[in-house]
């Protein structure tokens, strides 16, 4: 099987490595008991379906399944399998809710995928200190409903509802962060398994201050790093009042020069704005016709503001103001919260709307961020080689904080048509690092940007993370092939 499986993985991705030799199904028969007795024997699976479900992420980056599936319940049964797999020299793949944009989750050397989705207990809020502990298993969208009642939220939003410690691990953004930050800004404290199965708690057992100069920034260092240094089974997360009023405003713009500029001028105005989201025409026509919804189809931003409602007729004359000045037309406000939460989740959907204008195609999501100065530049270069590269795809973004992606549409039979969506993906990624920016905004580095993380780190950053992880993971057994 190892011998058909390298082929495949080159054919379906020329540009990355090679799939590991590895072959499949070596776990013995009391190594998996040993599994059993660990968690039970009904949270352990070695079948091929289950195995094939754990293999991939929502990318198109497919390789080899793990060798079994194990579904813990509590941090202890973590530590447990963890030095259970170390002892064993065994890799350990962490799965939270499998919506990854870059392979994260491929177990390209086999071993074990420890699923944390059982672990969903969220275990201490504390509203005075605006601050929640959560395990693994929590998505944002269950914290959020969790809270309602408390006057509190966790804004950072990816989109898809993502586990929290999966955000974490990722440094996940989304929507809110050009006001909130990102996972980076918002995560406190860590309970960590690391691989040999001691654990970690990154600023110390039960402590959820908001600042502190006490050694190094041990929670700063596991935030980012992609299952790749250990297992978070808990995670301390700071949230924030529940704005007073929310209104959301869309306006469409002739040029996508036109829509970026307005976004800068946004931002060097000092208007407090939430959200900031860029959509051109290709994805305002996909988010129309899968989400049933009849706006331009024209370059498109979408605004959200958060305050008090008198703090926020200004705000969005203000905004109207600086978009009409750059050539906006249709600019329309959605008060209502129906309206507003039909506007937002087709932002959100706008992954699946983008397949949907190619049905039977898989989706390679590029993710790059610039200085914000420096975004109307990168943008419309963009535009222009997604259609000089007759490649399908679409651009949407978090502009606000410079983040944007390119969703394209990849037949994975077509070595000819994969080539041209590499060429394209390296090219935006290297313009990217030209521009003073990074190669990922969010998504994260996984098994396809190892290559640019070394150009924009260089090789001395690459060396200080590898000697990292030979510290916390001298037998390479955490994620193997990820990040670096």
């Amino acid at each position: 099987m190892a011998r058909l499986l390298q082929p495949v993985c080159w054919r379906l991705f020329p540009w990355r490595g090679y799939c590991s030799q590895r072959t499949q199904g070596e776990l013995s028969k009391g190594f998996v008991e040993a599994l059993k007795a660990v968690v039970g024997s009904s949270r352990v699976s070695t079948t091929a379906i289950v195995r094939d479900q754990h293999g991939h992420d929502e990318s198109v980056h497919r390789c080899k399944p793990p060798d079994a599936v194990v579904w813990p319940q509590n941090a202890e049964q973590v530590s447990r399998l963890a030095a259970l797999c170390y002892g064993h020299g065994l890799p350990i793949i962490p799965f939270g809710t499998g919506t990854g944009l870059e392979g994260g989750v491929c177990a390209v050397q086999g071993g074990v995928c420890i699923n944390l989705t059982m672990m969903d207990r969220i275990l201490e809020l504390n509203p005075e200190d605006f601050s929640v502990v959560v395990e693994p298993g929590v998505t944002h969208r269950a914290l959020n409903t969790h809270l309602r009642a408390s006057g509190l939220w966790f804004p950072v939003d990816p989109g898809a509802d993502a586990s929290l410690c999966g955000m974490a691990a990722t440094r996940a953004s989304g929507t809110n962060a050009v006001r909130y930050g990102t996972m980076r800004d918002n995560v406190l404290n860590l309970e960590v398994v690391l691989p040999d199965g001691r654990l970690l708690h990154t600023a110390g057992q039960g402590r959820h201050f908001r600042k502190s100069a006490a050694g190094y920034n041990l929670t700063g260092l596991f935030v980012g790093s992609e299952g790749t240094l250990g297992l978070i089974t808990a995670a301390t997360l700071r949230l924030h009042p529940t704005p007073e009023a929310t209104v959301v405003a869309t306006c469409a713009f002739p040029t996508v020069q036109a829509a970026v500029d307005s976004t800068v001028h946004i931002l060097q105005a000092a208007v407090p704005v939430a959200r900031i989201e860029f959509l051109d025409d290709v994805m305002m026509d996909a988010c129309n016709k899968y989400s049933k919804l009849n706006y331009s189809v024209a370059p498109t931003l979408f605004f959200e503001f958060h305050g008090t409602k008198e703090a926020l007729a200004e705000q969005v004359q203000r905004a109207e103001e600086i978009t009409q000045n750059n050539g906006a037309f249709h600019f329309s406000w959605a008060k209502e919260a129906e309206e507003r939460r039909q506007l937002w989740a087709a932002r959100h959907n706008a992954w699946y709307s983008a397949l949907a204008l190619r049905p039977g195609s898989k989706g390679y999501s590029t993710d790059v961020c610039v200085p914000i100065s420096r975004l109307p530049e990168i943008l419309v270069q963009a535009k222009e080689d997604l259609k000089a590269s007759g490649i399908t795809g679409a651009i949407v973004g978090h502009v606000g904080d410079g983040n944007f992606h390119c969703i394209l549409l990849v037949d994975p039979e077509d070595p000819e048509e994969l080539h041209r969506v590499k060429v394209f993906a390296e090219q935006l990624g290297r313009r990217a690092l030209a521009l003073h920016g990074t190669c990922t905004g969010e998504h994260g580095i996984g098994l396809g940007k190892r290559h640019l993380l070394q150009e924009e780190v260089g090789a001395v950053g690459v060396q200080t993370m590898r000697q990292l992880k030979a510290v916390l993971d001298p037998k390479g057994l955490m994620n193997p092939g990820k990040v670096l």
